[in-house]
């Protein structure tokens, strides 16, 4: 079975971490990826950008450590690794959900 290179949640640095949360791209997966609550395809993803673009902010998020990606069949597979970046680096998740509705929300 094909597997995707994942970091140790010890290994996770939290500027690597922010540095992925900073593009919009990257936060909207992240905030389509936590309020689906399940691992979801890479092309359930409506994305403003083309496919290669597109898997360049997945793999910029998974080598970050903020997600998991696995192969199911032939798709890839994301899912948020919540639970590790709270033991991590509590309230950091929570902290830019909340920062990124009231962006999204707007004034």
């Amino acid at each position: 079975m094909r597997t995707l290179p994942h970091p140790a949640m010890e290994a996770v640095r939290l500027d690597t971490v922010l540095a992925a949360l900073a593009d919009p791209l990257r936060r909207r997966i992240v905030r389509q990826l936590s309020e689906g609550g399940e691992a979801q395809a890479c092309g359930a993803f409506d994305l403003p950008v083309t496919k290669s673009t597109s898997t360049h902010h997945f793999r910029v998020l998974r080598e970050a450590g903020v997600i998991a990606q696995y192969y199911r069949g032939n798709k890839i597979l994301s899912q948020m690794r919540a639970d590790d970046l709270e033991a991590r680096f509590p309230g950091l998740l929570q902290a830019i959900l909340a920062a990124e509705q009231v962006t999204v929300a707007g004034p």
